[in-house]
């Protein structure tokens, strides 16, 4: 059973995507390579990662003149179908451009504090402000960015306060729910242990008691410490006479 199609479109994990683009360059680096050398062709290949970084094969000594081929093969068979005008216009369309890369290439350079030997007072005072606007614009632009930052450490920390406040609540109902158990849980020790020693704790019943006569010069009758030997003995264990 063959593999299915599969659908391309952006790998969305970063870690991922990264791993993918180093096998796949390599393998595409390799197939240059292999058809330059196979078919005796002049390859040239040029990659650039999504950070930017180049990664170049040409299978001539210097990819430049690789270039400079393909730009004659390109733009010279459209400068040979265009007519004279067209090539005139075209022409003065990039000497205007070169001019203005230049003049703005210059302007750069000043604004870095280069090439302002020739200036006078009203070109440097015009480099000035325009110096003073851009700081000004950074300076909002960094308040306005701390300002957020701000914004959402503040939102974070109250995220944080109510979720500590709920776990503040779940352990004060986890610190009552034990102190109940062990307020029961010695109650009903207590309870065990009362009900053990109940026995040596009940008072003596009215017909148990012991019964003793003495007459009027003190002599104790034998009927009567007889019955109260036996009551005596029939009421106290043997281990405490």
């Amino acid at each position: 059973m063959g593999r299915g199609r599969v659908e391309l479109r952006r790998i969305e994990n970063k870690i991922n995507r990264q791993v993918t683009f180093a096998k796949r360059r390599n393998g595409l680096l390799k197939k240059a390579y292999e058809l330059s050398v196979l078919c005796e062709a002049e390859v040239a290949l040029i990659i650039f990662s999504s950070r930017g970084k180049l990664y170049e094969f040409s299978s001539t000594s210097n990819i430049a003149s690789t270039l400079e081929r393909y730009e004659s093969y390109s733009y010279g068979s459209l400068e040979a179908n265009l007519p004279n005008n067209d090539i005139e216009s075209n022409y003065q369309e990039y000497l205007q451009l070169k001019s203005r890369f230049e003049q703005l290439k210059h302007s750069q350079r000043q604004l870095l504090g280069e090439d302002i030997g020739d200036l006078g007072i009203s070109d440097l005072e015009r480099l000035e402000r325009q110096l003073d606007n851009s700081v000004r614009q950074i300076r909002s632009r960094k308040a306005q960015s701390q300002l957020d930052r701000l914004s959402e450490l503040q939102r974070k920390e109250e995220m944080l306060m109510e979720t500590n406040d709920v776990l503040r609540k779940k352990l004060e109902d986890i610190d009552t729910a034990l102190k109940s158990w062990e307020a029961g849980d010695q109650s009903f020790t207590y309870s065990n242990r009362t009900t053990q020693f109940e026995p040596f704790t009940h008072p003596l019943n009215n017909n148990n008691t012991l019964q003793m006569g003495c007459n009027s010069g003190g002599v104790t009758h034998e009927g009567t410490a007889a019955t109260s030997s036996q009551d005596v003995n029939g009421l106290i264990p043997e281990w405490m006479l």
